[in-house]
């Protein structure tokens, strides 16, 4: 699922820097697909041996990567959560406007 709207990612492996979401239009090849990633952890990454990215959300080039098989499954995603986030920043944004 792509960590972003859930659907399933569908994709074969590897996956290239350039594939998206078919649904939302995200980047797949991102550090929240890895099968290393690991908040919390040194960079947000198990793999002892990686240097990630510091935007978790877009594309990278690590050579580390390896899609974590959960995606494969379909589930709500986290577009929700999102949505409130950007809510909220906009209405901060607004107090200056």
């Amino acid at each position: 699922m792509c960590w972003y709207c859930g659907s399933p990612v569908t994709e074969a492996e590897p996956l290239g820097r350039t594939v998206l979401c078919g649904d939302c239009g995200r980047d797949l090849r991102v550090c929240m697909h890895c099968r290393f990633y690991l908040p919390g952890s040194r960079g947000d990454c198990c793999e002892p041996g990686a240097e990630p990215p510091s935007e978790k959300e877009r594309a990278n080039f690590c050579d580390w990567f390896s899609l974590d098989q959960k995606f494969r499954k379909a589930t709500p995603g986290r577009g929700k959560d999102r949505g409130k986030a950007e809510a909220a920043k906009s209405a901060f944004d607004e107090l200056f406007n």
